[in-house]
């Protein structure tokens, strides 16, 4: 390999983007790349939680059947989570502004199709549209993001709002699909999309230009077909194992053949002149460690969300938008983390500094929660409102320096590649936290009812919801343990104190 496509792993991105007169992107051209990269942000965050809630009404409304309706879930996942790595290469490939813009372009389109929707055919095949579109808008505007702000500063803010509007963006789902839902129609869930992608493609037109990767053409086939089918399929064990159980021969034969062909892939990736995910970002320690953590910190805290949504309205009796105001305060929580917190001490601290503790401070709100018994009195100041603000806090610590990691020291060739790697680990998360987590609370549900006679069903619905909440804090503990010696190596401390940037061959290690 050739020495100068090395870098310290603790490197700040040394891209630089340059407007159409070869200068530095002046600074409201780069404050609107940011504003317009949050929103989409926004659209992506928000359309995992917010069909949730509309999802009874569409059935209702379309005829769906108990069995397919999952597929309104499901086919958005599935798209979104096999497609990200292919989208990160596209991204590079096309330019990551063009490729910002059609995503945008894309998703509010297929939106409409799905709010129109006239059956469940059609609803299904917007969502699988929208997926994506989401995986090519995904890593394209966090490698603009990544581009754009270099300067240690301005680019901790940038990536503090970023992490703020993912952090608040599922509990703002949850609120907003129950206001929809309940005032307006399940479609205004999808047509919602609509006016805030046209937003973001306006403010996209101040977003300064790039260009496309200069390369070969050649596109890696089977490393995209291999990462494709293996991402997949993954993310559908995931979902089937929720309502089958991991011990299901469907769940195994899934999980079996994901781990098959994501084992090629890696082969091929390893051979591939031009590969879709060059292995080499994944052996970089410190950016390792970013996506380590940034995946676990979503298992525990999409099962968390999950909890918090069926508890306050199973068993404390709220609404569907009551509970979601209620969880608005995680998302307060989350955007003082990622802001003020995070985005503020960017530079100044190394990641490690910022990491470690958001994983500490998000598993000791877990731990408060997990103390809940059915006994318990004065739920929401003592147990709720502490749990909310500190795992808040923590995912807002968290996010910002791992996306920072993630894209740092890139070669420009590669930044859209680190940057779907980045929303693989967190979709990935995410889908494993909702199956892994919901099915721990549903054993420890059934075997709490099964072993004690007088056990109501609330009472065994607080048992499993503390089971599995002790489990996503033992996950946040081990994440700790593995991501503290990948990100705390002198090397990395040095170089981030010393904010190293070697122009714009950014380089890699």
């Amino acid at each position: 390999m050739n020495p100068r496509d090395t870098d310290p792993p603790g490197a700040e991105p040394a891209l630089e983007t340059r407007d159409d007169t070869g200068g530095a992107a002046p600074a409201r051209r780069r404050w609107s790349t940011l504003l317009a990269v949050s929103a989409a942000q926004l659209l992506v965050v928000l359309d995992g939680t917010i069909v949730n809630i509309a999802l009874p009404s569409a059935q209702s409304a379309l005829g769906m059947s108990d069995a397919s309706r999952q597929w309104a879930i499901t086919a958005y996942a599935l798209a979104f989570g096999g497609l990200l790595l292919i989208g990160g290469r596209v991204s590079g490939a096309l330019g990551h502004r063009r490729t910002f813009v059609i995503g945008l372009a894309g998703f509010a389109a297929s939106s409409a199709l799905g709010g129109a929707a006239v059956n469940p055919e059609t609803l299904f095949g917007a969502r699988a549209l929208q997926g994506v579109f989401a995986a090519v808008l995904a890593p394209a505007g966090l490698s603009l993001l990544s581009t754009t702000f270099t300067e240690p500063r301005e680019r901790g803010r940038a990536f503090g709002v970023f992490a703020a509007v993912g952090a608040s963006g599922s509990a703002l789902g949850l609120v907003a699909g129950g206001l929809l839902t309940e005032y307006v129609s399940w479609r205004g869930c999808l047509y919602i999309n609509v006016p805030v992608a046209l937003l973001a493609l306006l403010g996209a037109t101040r977003v300064p230009p790039d260009h496309p990767v200069r390369g070969d053409g050649r596109l890696d086939v089977a490393g995209a077909l291999l990462s494709a089918a293996g991402f997949a399929a993954m993310v559908y064990a995931f979902n089937e194992a929720e309502p089958l159980g991991w011990g299901s021969p469907k769940v195994l034969t899934l999980l079996t053949g994901s781990g098959l062909l994501l084992t090629a892939f890696a082969a091929v990736e390893a051979r591939a002149p031009r590969p879709l995910l060059p292995m080499r970002m994944l052996l970089h320690r410190a950016r390792a460690g970013a996506l380590i953590s940034i995946g676990l910190m979503f298992v525990a805290m999409f099962g968390f969300y999950l909890f918090m949504s069926y508890y306050t309205q199973t068993v404390l009796g709220y609404s569907p938008v009551q509970a979601g105001l209620t969880l608005m305060i995680n998302a307060l929580a989350a955007l003082i983390g990622s802001t003020l917190i995070a985005g503020k001490l960017h530079g100044r601290l190394t990641p490690a500094a910022l990491i470690l503790p958001g994983l500490i401070t998000a598993a000791s709100g877990m731990l408060i929660l997990a103390r809940l018994t059915p006994q318990s009195t004065h739920v929401l100041p003592f147990y709720l409102a502490p749990a909310l603000v500190l795992t808040g806090l923590g995912l807002g610590c968290v996010i910002p320096p791992t996306a920072a990691l993630a894209t740092a020291g890139i070669r420009r060739d590669d930044i859209g590649a680190a940057s779907a790697a980045y929303n693989a680990s967190q979709q990935l998360g995410a889908a494993l936290g909702t199956a892994l987590l919901n099915t721990i609370a549903a054993g420890a549900t059934a075997s709490s009812l099964a072993s004690a006679r007088h056990t109501t069903p609330g009472s065994a619905s607080v048992h499993g919801y503390t089971t599995a909440l002790t489990v996503a804090f033992g996950i946040l503990l081990a994440a700790v343990c593995i991501a503290a010696p990948l990100t705390t190596t002198r090397r990395t401390l040095r170089d981030h104190a010393n904010g190293h940037g070697h122009g714009r061959g950014s380089r890699e290690p």
